[in-house]
């Protein structure tokens, strides 16, 4: 072997070592949805976990909210952000585009699945969805599963076309829909049985102004995912879903680490997502891949 090709050897050794030092020693960029009411709040809010990861993994985590469900899709899929807590149908977009990969998934009560539902107000004399011809209808923004991708997904199996059975459609945040079908300036909306739990018990809405008139079969909750070259680490990712495991544990000493009623992680894999996924191509959403 000549020395030309002994120093061009080296050289790409020296690099590659380099390259795989920073990737160890940089920040990780963990992008999470808009769960609270506005920016600031959800920043606060999901502070102590980042940090707490940052210890566990002995590497700097840091914090950023991404304020729509697609936008935090696109951001995992894009290498913008390296970690992500969120929507299960923006993992699916995120695995399906880009190989993001499920590491876990939150528990909530002690139960790592929700539902989608549709809520009306009391008064408006809507007790089932054909009730809901000609009238106004909200769905959450286009990155969201209980808000948009399983309603729809139940509109179609029912023949039902949202642009022509209902009066106006519009697309807003969770929180504003329940606040605004409360305030009757709304007939009905998509949202998640969790946030419309967590704006009445913080009495951000009443009860008694919220009913719910369809509810989904059970949807697998939110995902921490990891984008597809920090996947390719299974070191790295065994330690990540080893460290949220323990959050549970963890909470008991710091009740901050995650917003009230939701209890730690449950380690899960991709084939926990299937019914987000089967819902997606049935719509057309999402493209059957041939070589899987």
């Amino acid at each position: 072997m000549s020395l030309r090709t002994l120093i061009a050897i080296a050289v790409v050794i020296t690099t590659v070592a380099h390259a795989s030092q920073s990737y160890a020693q940089r920040p990780l960029e963990f992008g999470v949805g808009l769960f609270q009411p506005d920016k600031e709040k959800n920043d606060a809010t999901y502070k102590p976990l980042a940090e707490y990861l940052g210890k566990k993994l002995g590497r700097e985590v840091r914090l950023r909210t991404v304020d729509s469900w697609e936008g935090l899709a696109k951001s995992l899929a894009s290498g913008e952000t390296d970690l992500a807590l969120m929507g299960p149908w923006g993992y699916v977009l995120a695995n399906h585009n880009a190989g993001a990969q499920v590491v876990s998934t939150i528990l909530y009560q002690g139960k790592p699945e929700y539902f989608a539902i549709i809520v009306t107000n009391p008064k408006s004399g809507i007790n089932r969805l054909e009730d809901l011809k000609g009238r106004t209808f909200a769905f959450g923004d286009k990155g969201s599963t209980s808000g948009y991708l399983i309603p729809s997904h139940e509109f179609l199996k029912r023949g039902i076309e949202p642009e022509k059975f209902f009066s106006k459609v519009v697309h807003t945040k969770h929180q504003a829909i329940e606040t605004q079908v409360t305030r009757g300036e709304l007939d009905a909306g998509a949202d998640y049985n969790r946030n419309r739990d967590a704006m009445i018990e913080q009495g951000l809405i009443k009860s008694i102004d919220s009913k719910i008139i369809w509810t989904s079969a059970p949807l697998p909750n939110d995902a921490f995912a990891v984008s597809a070259d920090l996947a390719k680490d299974k070191a790295f990712t065994a330690r990540l879903a080893a460290a949220l495991e323990e959050v549970g544990v963890a909470l008991k000493t710091h009740p901050n680490l995650l917003p009230n009623n939701y209890t730690g992680f449950v380690t899960k894999d991709n084939r926990y997502y299937m019914p987000i996924r089967d819902a997606a191509l049935a719509l057309g959403w999402l493209q059957p891949k041939t070589n899987k």
